[in-house]
């Protein structure tokens, strides 16, 4: 199975605690997520529901193509303030292991986000990543740095 790498890295212009408050939010995902994957968060929980160790968290997206499906992803490991993992238990991906960093800077905080992943189907797989798949993940990244800076507006490095 081929995996790939992707890294994406954000300044934001808040405090810690705020951007820790928002990210560990399940149902802030939503906000962030391109409107034409029609993300939504199936999983019981309310707004001020926070990620733990071991929590499932359910949706429904519409990835590619329109088509709908479900995905599941469990939150595997959390070091409050610091990072979180989610990791896919099903879905549209072979492998899925999303760790969000966030560390403080001056003026607010640096957000990193370090995915692999992998796509299934062997030698087709490998083809439709290239192709497809991970140009999307570059794209929905980019839509989420946008809504980022929309929310919380555009980080400027402190003189």
């Amino acid at each position: 199975m081929k995996t790939y790498l992707f890294k994406f890295e954000q300044d934001l212009p808040i405090p810690l605690a705020e951007t820790w408050d928002f990210f560990t939010s399940p149902l802030n995902l939503a906000k962030i997520t391109p409107p034409q994957m029609r993300f939504e968060v199936t999983s019981p929980y309310n707004a001020k529901t926070k990620v733990y160790e071991g929590m499932i968290i359910t949706y429904k997206i519409t990835p590619l193509l329109g088509i709908k499906m479900n995905w599941m992803t469990e939150i595997t490991h959390v070091k409050e303030y610091e990072y979180f993992v989610d990791e896919q238990r099903f879905g549209p991906y072979a492998l899925w292991h999303h760790e969000h960093h966030f560390k403080e800077i001056k003026g607010g905080v640096h957000m990193t986000d370090i995915l692999n992943y992998a796509v299934p189907y062997g030698v087709l797989g490998r083809l439709s990543n290239k192709l497809l798949v991970g140009k999307e993940i570059k794209k929905i990244f980019k839509h989420r740095e946008k809504a980022i800076n929309e929310l919380f507006g555009v980080y400027k490095k402190p003189a």
